[in-house]
C-alpha cells in the first residue's frame, strides 16, 4: 500500500477513535511525523549490528526526533490537542495521555521504517513502562493492526522496556504486559542503560528471559554506577545470565574506538553507535 494511502488510514482512524476531526500524521518528502499539540514528532533510526561483523545489519533502533510545529496545528485545533501534550509530560498518572502519545510514536516510527524493512531484520521500539501499566489486558493488539497494516509482522518487532526506579515498585504487572507482547508473538528487549548492578535486575531478567538486553557503554548517560571498579564484573555477569536465559546482548551508544574495544573485552553479540556507522561510511568510499 503507497505510503500516503497509509497515513490516510491512520488518520481516518484516530478521527474514528477520539471522534475528532484532528488528523496528526503528514507525510512530507518521503518521511512521516505526527503533530502532538506544538510539537512535532519524528524518527531517527541507528542500525544494530552483528558484533562479530559490522557490516552485518541484525535490525534498527529508533529515537524520536522532537521539533516545533512551526506551521501551526491544523485548522487551528492547538487547543484541543494541546492539552493531551500538557496531559502526558505533566501528569505521570495520567495512563491514557501516555498511551495516547505512545501509540503515536509507534505509529510515525512504524510508516518510516517501512524503506527500512526490506534489508530484513528486527525494530527496537520503546515502550513507555506507564503505558505497560495503563492498559490492563490485551499488550500489542491495537499496535499488531498498525504493523499487520504495514505489511509487516509482530516478529520482527522488538518491544524495548527502559529499566528505571519506576519499574521496582510494579516488577509483575510489568512483566505479565511484557509476556503479554510475547504472547502475540513479539520479542522483548529490556534497556538497563547503565543500571547494571540495579536492585533485581537479576531476577528481572531470570524471570522474563528476554531476547535481548541492551546496556549503554560505560561513561554514557547520567548514571554514577558505571565506575571503573564496577562495569566490568558487572557486565560480564550481565552478559553470562542472558546468555542463560537465551537472549542476546546489544552494547549501545558506541561513539570511540576505546568503547567498541569493551564490547569486544565482554563479549557482546550485538552494537550500536556512530562508530561502527562510521566505520561502514568510510569502507564504501574505499569501495
Amino acid at each position: 500500500m503507497p505510503l500516503q494511502q497509509l497515513v490516510n488510514h491512520f488518520n481516518d482512524r484516530f478521527e474514528r477513535e477520539h471522534h475528532s476531526s484532528f488528523r496528526p500524521f503528514i507525510l512530507e518528502n518521503g518521511l512521516v511525523s505526527g503533530l502532538f499539540g506544538p510539537i512535532r514528532i519524528g524518527s531517527i533510526f541507528s542500525p544494530v549490528r552483528e558484533a562479530s561483523d559490522n557490516d552485518s545489519i541484525a535490525g534498527h533502533a529508533v529515537q524520536l526526533s522532537v521539533s516545533a510545529n512551526n506551521n501551526g496545528l491544523q485548522d487551528g485545533q492547538s487547543g484541543e490537542f494541546g492539552a493531551v501534550l500538557t496531559g502526558a509530560l505533566t501528569q505521570p498518572a495520567d495512563f491514557q495521555s501516555i498511551i495516547n502519545l505512545d501509540r503515536l510514536c509507534r505509529t510515525v516510527h512504524m510508516l518510516n521504517y517501512l524503506p527500512y524493512s526490506h534489508i530484513g531484520g528486527v525494530l527496537f521500539l520503546d515502550v513507555d513502562p506507564r503505558h505497560i501499566l495503563g492498559v490492563t489486558q490485551n499488550h500489542g493488539v491495537y499496535f499488531e493492526e498498525i504493523i499487520v497494516k504495514c505489511g509487516l509482522a509482530t516478529k520482527n518487532v522488538v518491544i524495548s522496556m527502559a529499566v528505571n526506579n519506576f519499574y521496582a515498585l510494579h516488577h509483575s504487572q510489568l512483566l505479565e504486559g511484557l509476556n503479554n507482547y510475547r504472547g502475540r508473538g513479539y520479542q522483548v528487549a529490556l534497556n538497563i542503560g547503565n543500571l547494571y548492578s540495579a536492585n533485581g535486575l537479576v531476577d528481572l531478567i531470570a524471570k522474563l528471559s528476554p531476547n535481548y538486553l541492551r546496556a549503554n557503554v560505560p561513561g554514557t548517560g547520567d548514571s554514577r554506577q558505571d565506575t571503573e571498579i564496577v562495569w566490568p564484573s558487572a557486565l560480564n555477569a550481565l552478559k553470562e545470565l542472558q546468555g542463560l536465559v537465551g537472549g542476546k546482548t546489544i552494547l549501545q551508544q558506541v561513539d570511540q574506538k576505546e568503547q567498541a574495544f569493551i564490547a569486544s573485552a565482554v563479549g557482546f553479540d550485538l552494537v550500536q553507535g556512530s562508530y561502527y556507522d562510521k566505520l561502514s561510511i568510510d569502507h564504501l568510499r574505499c569501495l
